[in-house]
């Protein structure tokens, strides 16, 4: 069921995931979804399935970023402040209580915004990074210059709007899983497909995927994770992947022991899976993180 919430007037969709054996005095997790072509909160049905199915018991919020699924689809170009400030906003009027940020891929820099935001009571206990980026992507900024002319010249113009047409089609998403997300071919089946292509049947959905194509979020953020005094949890793919060609040469070991380095209260795990753990590895992503979920809670 959807629930719908107004920021900045915009219309912003959410779902809450519960089951009898939900306990509101646990820490409630917040999920963030990632973004690309079709994807929304759909994204973490498989990962709500398998979290209850398994005994967990913490209350599920799972928001649409704005630009995608059931939020509005404005044509502007979204940063991750702009998507943390949305949250915060479901977090202070909607949840009321701290929560666990459960973030997947390069929507790791919306965490940090979101944390930033925070000033007393702070609403963030804990983090999940279910397979950050490399640590070169998440290490190395792209001028303004550079964003600001990939969003005006191709991206915001009729030529990004054809190329958005090509992207959303089944051979190249099924083309793209393959290279860039999944270990396995055969785990990207009929359900994502579908999943993709509903999601990107409104072609406005186009704003924030190519938001984030011209690297509105890229910049240096060693020092604001070094920051992070929340406990956190990496999660990585034993065959993960970078998505530029810097963080190629990276190996899921060195991207696990970066990021363990500069975080200040970091533990990190490896499980079976690439790119998209908690839709590829669902029930091995559950078990990885229930231990810690359960500890914070």
């Amino acid at each position: 069921m959807s629930n719908f919430y107004t920021w900045n007037n915009y219309r912003c969709g959410y779902a809450v995931h519960t089951s009898p054996n939900a306990i509101n005095s646990q820490v409630p997790l917040l999920l963030i979804h990632p973004i690309g072509v079709g994807l929304s909160r759909h994204f973490w049905e498989r990962f709500c399935s398998e979290w209850f199915k398994t005994g967990g018991s913490n209350l599920i919020y799972n928001p649409d970023l704005l630009g995608c699924g059931e939020s509005e689809n404005p044509r502007i170009a979204y940063t991750p402040h702009d998507w943390a400030e949305q949250l915060q906003y479901l977090l202070q009027t909607e949840i009321k209580k701290p929560v666990i940020l459960v973030v997947q891929g390069a929507l790791l820099p919306v965490a940090i915004a979101l944390i930033n935001l925070q000033k007393e009571p702070n609403l963030i206990k804990g983090l999940v990074l279910s397979g950050p980026p490399s640590w070169s992507l998440i290490t190395k900024p792209t001028s303004t210059l550079r964003q600001k002319l990939l969003w005006n010249l191709f991206f915001d113009s009729p030529v990004g709007a054809a190329f958005y047409r090509y992207a959303r089609t089944p051979q190249f998403l099924r083309s793209f899983s393959i290279r860039q997300l999944f270990d396995s071919v055969e785990d990207v089946d009929s359900q994502w497909i579908d999943m993709l292509l509903a999601g990107a049947a409104n072609p406005d959905s186009r704003y924030a995927v190519f938001s984030f194509l011209a690297g509105f979020w890229r910049q240096n953020y060693a020092e604001a994770i070094a920051n992070i005094s929340q406990p956190t949890l990496v999660v990585m793919g034993e065959t993960a992947s970078g998505i530029n060609q810097a963080g190629k040469g990276e190996t899921p070991d060195q991207r696990l022991a970066n990021y363990l380095k500069y975080l200040s209260a970091g533990e990190g795990i490896k499980i079976p899976g690439r790119n998209v753990l908690p839709y590829e590895s669902t029930t091995d992503f559950v078990g990885a993180i229930a231990p810690f979920i359960q500890k914070l809670s």
